[in-house]
């Protein structure tokens, strides 16, 4: 068996995530509380209590489900789980990754996505910017249909999910014409999503700028396994990992690129750690044709069907 660990990005958290892991396993609560020392404020008591509004900024956001990436993991390896062959993290979850490899340190991982949700916010004005799914199109009409109605503005692929959603980030106006030229070319579904940053798109290179200074002032260790970057390429010195994370703000996440490739390195199970399932359904979808098999661990029973 060759195991890849993979850990999610935005849009995964929940109020009540990890609660009855939390009950059950004292390591999760732990790292929570530790994550807290860092932020100034409860983290377990937002992600349980919310308010929703609150968890779902940004700044709040990242800690939040780098801090439970990083308590599901720890819980796992505490009783026994099998070493890694491989490990990624969609978006800011490769700061999640990296903190799980022993290249960065939790507390300065977990301050460092609270200062990259923060930059994200701060580099263009609420509600200039956002995102759509668009499902049920191949790859390249989208990204015909984003060049086709830019007019000046930005409008690009953002995250490609898996075959057939591509997650598209821009200019609020040019998001908007993509979503029509995409329903044109005969998109399934087409929506807006519910955010106010154009996560990975060049808009962001300002924030970019602003996490490298940040970046450069924190201690990084090659990864202790091997950590897949943006595109196909590795974290595998310090130098790497700075200059990946600081372009990871301003490109687009290739999730499907990074599990297809962890297949072919030879990964037979790839399992999620971190609240709720968003990957483990995407790496099924990515998977469909091959004996790999997926699983995502939130809760004591899906802890124990991966140690099984």
């Amino acid at each position: 068996m060759s195991l890849a660990v993979v850990f999610p990005g935005q849009g995964s958290q929940s109020i009540g995530m990890l609660d009855t892991l939390g009950a059950s396993e004292p390591l999760v609560r732990q790292t929570f509380d530790a994550a807290s020392a860092v932020l100034g404020y409860d983290l377990w008591e937002l992600s349980q209590q919310g308010p929703e509004a609150l968890l779902n900024t940004t700044e709040r956001t990242q800690p939040a489900i780098l801090t439970a990436g990083v308590a599901v993991w720890r819980a796992w390896q505490a009783k026994g789980a099998p070493a890694p062959a491989m490990l990624a993290g969609h978006s800011f979850g490769e700061i999640t990754a990296l903190a799980c490899a022993e290249a960065l340190g939790f507390a300065d991982a977990v301050a460092l996505v609270q200062y990259r949700g923060r930059v994200m916010q701060e580099a263009m004005p609420a509600g200039a910017g956002t995102m759509a799914a668009i499902l049920g199109l191949e790859d390249r009409e989208v990204e015909a249909a984003c060049a086709e109605v830019a007019q000046g503005q930005v409008v690009e692929p953002a995250v490609y999910n898996s075959p057939g959603q591509l997650v598209i980030a821009g200019d609020a106006a040019a998001v908007g014409r993509a979503i029509a030229a995409c329903k044109a070319r005969g998109a399934k579904r087409a929506l807006l999503l519910p955010v106010s940053v154009p996560a990975h798109s060049s808009l962001l290179r300002v924030a970019g700028e602003r996490f490298r200074e940040r970046l450069a002032a924190v201690a990084v260790q090659t990864p202790r396994w091997p950590v897949y970057a943006i595109g196909l390429r590795r974290h595998d010195s310090p130098q790497a990992i700075r200059a990946n994370l600081v372009e990871q703000l301003s490109s687009p996440v290739r999730w499907s690129d990074t599990v297809a490739e962890m297949i072919r390195a030879g990964a037979t199970r790839i399992v999620e750690c971190g609240p709720g399932k968003v990957l483990t359904a995407l790496n099924r979808r990515i998977a469909r044709g091959s004996e790999v098999a997926t699983l995502a661990i939130d809760d004591p029973d899906s802890l124990a069907a991966a140690l099984r």
